[in-house]
């Protein structure tokens, strides 16, 4: 029967039943040794085993997965079937343009959805309101969904919530922006600060980066840990972060020059976007820098 994976304990998965006389409730499963590694937010095939422990038969093709390098440099997938990511920021610390356009190149290269969500807006006064302001038209011009909210005062909360419902989400944003107090406040029955998840191992070694899928109240539902809430861009090439700014996307492949840097170059196509207004010089500053970030291996 269909099964859904709610988190990971080494050689094991806690699996939800989906459909039948046990929907809703959770097994214990043991992996085939020929499947694939299996991320939170997998649906798979199971079936009931003895002394209460299941069996994983076959993983369902993934819609998205979201992937972050381990300690080696390899991307490995950390979550599955993520529809929307919410990218948190804050007036303090001051948000930079550069780390959300990152976020948002990393949701444009997934297939994913975001929104941007300014938490802690209780903040705002005289002195940040005009560049949060400027920094939040942008995004807002470019078509992309912008939500204020108050985790502290409650402020908001409902129209997040109504936007997080009926998708399979996770928050992601620098530390400091309130991303568990969101989290906390959006599950008030389940307290983030979850013990170890590693129980088989004994060491704790997982605890940074297992990932546990919590459902919302009104049909939501929110993957989380910590190591997903960090998680960055990963391995993305020159050509993915282009696509990753979409104000690009009729501007690419009209310069002059076919392998334009889109830096000095005459004919180029984005400067000239840039000085008549079409591209806002916020969003090319941020290009510029995560270009500058890439490895030379990604050009």
């Amino acid at each position: 029967q269909l099964g859904l994976v709610i988190a990971h304990f080494g050689v094991q998965v806690e699996v939800e039943a989906q459909e039948g006389e046990l929907k809703g409730q959770m097994f214990r499963c043991h992996l085939r040794a020929n499947l694939p590694a299996l991320v939170t937010g997998d649906t798979v095939v199971w079936r009931a085993g003895n002394q209460g422990i299941g069996v994983i038969v076959a993983q369902l093709p993934r819609k998205t997965e979201l992937c972050r390098p381990d300690s080696r440099g390899q991307l490995k997938p950390v979550a599955a079937n993520v529809d929307m990511i919410v990218i948190v920021f804050a007036p303090m610390p001051e948000p930079h343009a550069n780390l959300i356009d990152r976020y948002l190149v990393a949701a444009e290269h997934a297939g994913i959805r975001p929104l941007l969500l300014l938490n802690k807006a209780d903040l705002i006064d005289d002195q940040n309101a005009p560049a949060l302001n400027a920094l939040l038209a942008v995004y807002r011009q470019l078509g992309y969904p912008v939500l204020e909210v108050s985790a502290h005062h409650g402020d908001g909360m409902e129209q997040l919530q109504a936007q997080l419902d009926g998708h399979i989400s996770v928050f992601v944003g620098q530390s400091g922006v309130g991303k568990s107090s969101l989290v906390n406040s959006l599950l008030p029955e389940v307290n983030l600060r979850v013990g170890p998840l590693s129980e088989v191992s004994g060491q704790g070694t997982h605890t940074t980066t297992t990932a546990r899928l919590f459902h919302f109240p009104g049909g939501g539902d929110l993957i989380d840990s910590p190591g997903i809430r960090e998680f960055g861009l990963g391995h993305v090439s020159r050509a993915d972060v282009e696509a990753g700014f979409i104000e690009f996307n009729d501007l690419i492949g009209r310069c002059r020059f076919r392998d334009c840097k889109h830096d000095r170059e005459p004919g180029c196509a984005l400067l000239m976007a840039l000085e008549d207004g079409r591209v806002q010089q916020q969003r090319m500053n941020s290009y510029r820098s995560i270009i500058a970030s890439l490895p030379e291996s990604s050009y």
